[in-house]
């Protein structure tokens, strides 16, 4: 009867144990994840600014943004795109 006790008991414990480890994994994923978040809006960031100069140095130049997005726009319409895959399915 002890004996079952203790098996018990010790079984708990190693479920306890696993749920913390998990616990942790979990917590540590996100902190890695939101660290790598910041990391890609700062890169943003930087993207936009250079983006936002070479506009201006081609409105300087006469060149019509307005004109060559609208063709972007044409272009992209006729393209046939694919829905984006969940990213379940990426992972597996």
């Amino acid at each position: 009867m002890a004996k079952k006790k203790e098996e018990q008991k010790s079984a708990q414990q190693n479920v306890d144990a696993s749920k913390e480890e998990q616990i942790g994994f979990h917590k540590g994923a996100l902190s890695t994840l939101a660290k790598e978040r910041e990391e890609m809006i700062r890169i943003l960031q930087i993207v936009e600014q250079l983006m936002q100069m070479h506009i201006k140095g081609l409105k300087e130049l006469g060149v019509d943004l307005e004109a060559a997005a609208k063709e972007a726009q044409k272009q992209s319409a006729k393209k046939e795109k694919k829905p984006a895959k969940p990213i379940e399915d990426m992972i597996r």
